[in-house]
C-alpha cells in the first residue's frame, strides 16, 4: 500500500472498542456516551480486517482503545491474530493500554508473542493521577506494570504533557520510567473531540519542555524508531530514551506510514483529518475479501499529506469532533 506522496503504508492502529474505565480529562467528557454494541465489529470481523492489511502488507498491529483490555473476550482476538506471528507475515503486535488490567492480562499477552506495550501515565502522584483519570487508581496501574515486566514485556511510558499539571513533575517521571529500564515518550495533547476543559489552558509545547530539558541534561538525538511518530533522544545522565510526540509544534506528517481503524470498522487516513472511509459494509457484504480490499485501496489513494491540528485562544473547537478513543487511541 502506497499513498499519493510516496509513503508506505505498513503501519495499522485497530481501535477495538471505545470504552474506557478511566475519563482522563483531555481524552472524554464525564458523561460519555459509548456506541451501542450492535454497532461494534465483532472479535471475529476485527480479525478478518486486521488480517485483510497484514496481506496488503501492514507489518505492524497495534491494539488500541479506548481501553482495549476492557474489550469482552479479548485474548481470543489476540491469540488469534498471533498466528500472523508465527508466519512472520506481521513483524509485531502489540497494545496501548492504561494500565488499569494489566495485571491480569500480562502474561496471557506475552504468551500470545506480544513483547511490548506502550501504558498512558500522566503522573506518578496518587491523588493527582486519579484527579487527571477521574476513575483511575494509580495503584493498580502500578500493580499491573510490575506483572508486565515481570512476564518479559518491554513496557514504554506514554505521557501527555500538560501545563500546570504535570510539566514540573516530568524529570521526576523521566528518571523513574530509566530506572526501571522504560523508555518514555511525551506527547503534545491534541484537539479532538469535545471535553470539558478548555485545550487552551492544558497545551503545553513540547519544544519548550524539551529545552527546559536540555538545561538540566544532556539530550542527544538518536535515530531510534518504533514505527511510530515519537522522535528519539538520549539522556547521557540516566541512560535511557525519551521520545517527543509533536502534533501540535512539530508535525510528524511527512514520514506517516500509518492508519487506523475504529471499532466500527471506519477506516481513518488520517488522525487529525475528518475523511474516512467505511469497511464495515464490504466487511459483512461478502465472505470473501475481494471487496474489503479494493475498499482499502481507493482509502490509501485518498491518504492526505498532512493534519491541521490547531490549539489557541481563537479556536475553541476542537479540530476534529470524534474523541480519540473513538479513532484509537
Amino acid at each position: 500500500m502506497v499513498d499519493p506522496f510516496g509513503r508506505h503504508i505498513t503501519y495499522l492502529r485497530v481501535s477495538v472498542t471505545d470504552r474506557c474505565d478511566f475519563r482522563c480529562v483531555y481524552c472524554m467528557a464525564e458523561d460519555m456516551e459509548f456506541l451501542p454494541k450492535r454497532d461494534l465489529l465483532t472479535l471475529e470481523e476485527l480479525d478478518r480486517l486486521s488480517t485483510t492489511f497484514i496481506a496488503k502488507g501492514v507489518k505492524k498491529l497495534r491494539l488500541t482503545g479506548g481501553e482495549p483490555l476492557v474489550r469482552k473476550n479479548i485474548m481470543y482476538l489476540i491469540r488469534s491474530l498471533s498466528r500472523h506471528l508465527e508466519t512472520g507475515a506481521l513483524e509485531e503486535l502489540t497494545l496501548t493500554t492504561n494500565g488499569s488490567q494489566l495485571k491480569r492480562f500480562a502474561k496471557d499477552l506475552a504468551d500470545a508473542g506480544v513483547r511490548r506495550l506502550n501504558v498512558s501515565v500522566d503522573t506518578l502522584d496518587a491523588d493527582k493521577f486519579r484527579r487527571i483519570t477521574r476513575w483511575g487508581e494509580l495503584k493498580k496501574v502500578m500493580e499491573g506494570i510490575d506483572a508486565a515486566q515481570e512476564a518479559g514485556l518491554h513496557v514504554k511510558l506514554n505521557a501527555v504533557a500538560l501545563k500546570g499539571f504535570n510539566d514540573s513533575e516530568i524529570p521526576s517521571m523521566i528518571e523513574w520510567a530509566h530506572g526501571r529500564g522504560m523508555d518514555m515518550t511525551l506527547i503534545e495533547t491534541m484537539p479532538m473531540g469535545e471535553i470539558d476543559e478548555d485545550r487552551t489552558d492544558q497545551y503545553l509545547p513540547l519544544s519548550k519542555v524539551r529545552a527546559d530539558l536540555s538545561r538540566q541534561w544532556t539530550l542527544n538525538d538518536i535515530p531510534f524508531k518504533t514505527g511510530g511518530p515519537a522522535r528519539y533522544v538520549e539522556v547521557a545522565e540516566t541512560g535511557g530514551r525519551l521520545g517527543f510526540i509533536t502534533p501540535m509544534t512539530h508535525n510528524f506528517c511527512e514520514s506517516c506510514n500509518r492508519v487506523r481503524v475504529t471499532c466500527t470498522g471506519t477506516l481513518f487516513m488520517c488522525l487529525g483529518q475528518e475523511d474516512a472511509v467505511d469497511l464495515r459494509e464490504p466487511l459483512r457484504s461478502s465472505e470473501g475479501n475481494d471487496l474489503l480490499a479494493e475498499e482499502i485501496d481507493r482509502a490509501i489513494s485518498r491518504k492526505p499529506k498532512g493534519h491541521d491540528f490547531v490549539i489557541d485562544r481563537k479556536t475553541r473547537n476542537p479540530s476534529v469532533s470524534r474523541h480519540m478513543s473513538v479513532t484509537g487511541g
